[in-house]
């Protein structure tokens, strides 16, 4: 600290910094080096302010009301991302590979099968009438050949998983 202004400075910024910090929710450390930065990049730019007291009132206060609202928008987790089951690389593995695994099972359906329940897996969401437009069938047989498809899917991926299990 070369320039003389933050010397000057240094014990109206702490009074400030404790004032306004704990109104607002912030920690007076964090605002005096927010006000600090601040008034270094004013001193490069452009000289120091005409009032300096009154300035680094200013920044304080501006600082404070900064805090409080990036306090206000931030909302803490539920629970911690790094604790999420679901996000640890094995399970984000695994669960690629069994959605792999149906979408082949899925195209070796027979008849309109892979049509219809790749159309219903889509990422589209694609409504009954919608499918129905694409498959040039009516709506109301959705529901029986949907019926009819995932029962030869069930067939089909329960014969694979008996045939890739353990045998004793």
């Amino acid at each position: 600290m070369d320039h003389p202004l933050l010397t000057d400075l240094r014990p109206l910024l702490t009074a400030e910094a404790q004032a306004e910090a704990h109104a607002h929710g912030a920690d007076p450390a964090d605002l005096e080096q927010s006000v600090w930065l601040r008034l270094l990049e004013r001193l490069d730019a452009g000289g120091p302010p005409s009032d300096p007291p009154r300035w680094l009132r200013r920044a304080v206060r501006a600082e404070a009301r900064l805090a409080r609202r990036t306090t206000w928008l931030e909302r803490p987790y539920d629970v911690e991302p790094a604790d999420d089951p679901g996000r640890d690389p094995e399970h984000v593995l695994l669960a690629s590979a069994a959605r792999r695994a149906l979408r082949d099972a899925v195209r070796r359906l027979p008849g309109r099968c892979p049509g219809l329940l790749g159309a219903l897996l889509s990422p589209r969401d694609l409504t009954y009438r919608e499918i129905a437009g694409e498959l040039g069938i009516s709506q109301g047989s959705l529901g029986p050949e949907r019926s009819r498809c995932l029962g030869c899917l069930r067939r089909l991926l329960t014969t694979e998983v008996a045939a890739r299990g353990a045998r004793g």
